[in-house]
This record gives C-alpha cells, sequence and structure tokens, in this order.
C-alpha cells in the first residue's frame, strides 16, 4: 500500500500535476486575450455546458430540492446550471481581477461603502466576511479599496504549479494569506491582537465545526468567526456579492454585528453561528443559482 502511495505521488508530481498545470495556462491566457465580460460569458458557457455531466451534479440536484422543497424538478435543475455557469465565470473573471479593480466603477455598484470606512477608521481589529456567492473575491477587493488589508484563510492547491498561478492571479487583492490548518487560527488571532482586520468565508464545511441549521439542516460550521469576535469584542461586517451580468456585481457592505455575550462563550459562539448561519440561508434563497452548491456542506 505504502508502495503504491509513493508510485501515485511521484506520477502526481511528475506527470498529472504538469498536464494540470498546462491545461490551466492555456485557459488563464485565452481568458487573458479578452476583456472581463466576454471572458465570464465564454467560461460560463463552458461550464454550464459541461457541468451539467460532471459526477457532482447529481449531489448539486439532491441538495438544492432538499433545501428549496418549494421548487419544481424542472427550477431544481434551472438552480444547478446557474450554479456551474457562475462558477465558470468565476474562473474566467479570475485572471481580470486586476482590471476589474483598476475600473471598479464600471464593474461593481457599490452599497453600505461606510461600514466598510468606519471598520478601517474606528482604530481597533474587525472582521469582513462572506460566503461563495457570485464572484467572491469582490468581497476583498471592496475592503481593499477602503483601506483595509485582510489577513484571511486559504486552501492552497495540491497542485503547486496551479496554486502558484492562482496567487498571481489573486496579487491585485493584496492582504495577507495564511495556510488552512493549525496555522489559520495563529495567524487570524495575530492579526486580530494587532488591530489588524481579517475576511472569513464562513460558508464551508469544516468537520472540526459545530452541527449549525443550514437551509433547514445541519451542517457542520466553523466557529473562527465568532470565536475572535466574542473573544477580542470585534465587530463583523457581513459583505454580500450578487452577479448582475458578465464581470457586472453589486456589492452590498451591510452595518456591523456585535454579537451578545452573556459569560457563556459555549452557547454564544453557537448562537452567533446560527445567527450567520441564517443569514446565508436567506441569501442563498433570495439567489439561490449564485451559491456554490458544488461543495458538500451536508452530510450525504
Amino acid at each position: 500500500m505504502a508502495t503504491h502511495s509513493q508510485a501515485r505521488r511521484k506520477f502526481n508530481r511528475l506527470v498529472l500535476y504538469r498536464v494540470e498545470a498546462a491545461l490551466a495556462w492555456i485557459f488563464m491566457k485565452s481568458m487573458r486575450l479578452l476583456g472581463p465580460a466576454a471572458a465570464s460569458n465564454i467560461g460560463g458557457f463552458i461550464m454550464r455546458t459541461l457541468g451539467i455531466w460532471l459526477p457532482a451534479t447529481s449531489r448539486m440536484r439532491r441538495n438544492v430540492a432538499r433545501a428549496l422543497p418549494a421548487l419544481s424538478p424542472a427550477a431544481v435543475d434551472d438552480v444547478v446550471r446557474q450554479a456551474w455557469d457562475n462558477l465558470g465565470r468565476n474562473f474566467a473573471e479570475y485572471v481580470h481581477l486586476d482590471r476589474i479593480a483598476a475600473k471598479y466603477e464600471a464593474h461593481v455598484d457599490l452599497i453600505g461603502g461606510e461600514n466598510l470606512a468606519a471598520l478601517a477608521a474606528d482604530g481597533v481589529a474587525g472582521i469582513v466576511f462572506t460566503g461563495h456567492f457570485a464572484n467572491w473575491e469582490l468581497c476583498a477587493m471592496s475592503a481593499a479599496r477602503f483601506g483595509l488589508d485582510l489577513t484571511y484563510v486559504f486552501r492552497r492547491p495540491n497542485n503547486p504549479y496551479v496554486a502558484d498561478m492562482l496567487a498571481q492571479a489573486r496579487s491585485p487583492l493584496g492582504g495577507q494569506m495564511v495556510p488552512k490548518g493549525r496555522e489559520a487560527a495563529r495567524g487570524l488571532m495575530a492579526a486580530v491582537r494587532g488591530g489588524g482586520h481579517v475576511g472569513l468565508l464562513i460558508d464551508q464545511k469544516l468537520n472540526e465545526g459545530i452541527p449549525v441549521p443550514f437551509l433547514g439542516r445541519d451542517a457542520m460550521t466553523g466557529t473562527v468567526l465568532a470565536d475572535l469576535a466574542l473573544r477580542y469584542d470585534i465587530p463583523a461586517v457581513p459583505i454580500r456579492v450578487t452577479r448582475l451580468g458578465a464581470a457586472r456585481f453589486r456589492v452590498e457592505a451591510m452595518a456591523p454585528i456585535r454579537f451578545a455575550r452573556t459569560g457563556d462563550m459555549k452557547a454564544d459562539v453557537a448562537s452567533a453561528m446560527r445567527q450567520l448561519n441564517d443569514m446565508l440561508s436567506d441569501w442563498v434563497r433570495d439567489q439561490p443559482g449564485q451559491w456554490m452548491w458544488q461543495h458538500r456542506r451536508w452530510p450525504d
């Protein structure tokens, strides 16, 4: 078994990763030749055409039907197609993040910028958070325009060549990256203790988390946002990104949230995460095709 695993890792390193990187390079260079809107349209077409044939689609249909039981089978299929379309657009828009940032007003309708300005100017640490809606990278981009240099957690792809390409594409957003895992908590706490700001995506499954209802079903939910907000008594600003079209978005920075502290940290954390999951659930119900249903959010 060990010999087989070693051989597989060697094959991945010498062959598979290089092939993946070559395909990613071709895609990114091709999209870069186009403008942001044209690239977004092509990326959306590719993924809504191919995505429905991928194994994840059956799980996505099942989860959409469970989370949104009022939808007809045809409407469920439409949500799944929209989710693939949105993901493809995100892939294609990734290589244009610098261009979108440079012409921000042409691509983004910003609501609630005063909440980000206040977060940057209040002299204390804070949190900016969102979920995998529309193109979630617009959250960090919008925060950066107000001087919020975010520390955020990332999961580095196994393929080091692809990881380097993605890091380069994301560089216009700034911020400090801390790798997912044990180092993440230390990095986030260090940022908060230093009076900095952290950016969090809070809608992914985390086996080390706690079960919290999300769209009507318990989902293992990370607690780092509530842990930081309650431990250090700092505000958390929700940012909702909505896709309006090809490389066109509405970004809404909402009023900061401060969670109630009763002295029972465990109960307070659970209550805070339930409040946040309820908020994200409302966002999904409002625009279901713009959420990333590809995630394994619930146990099958």
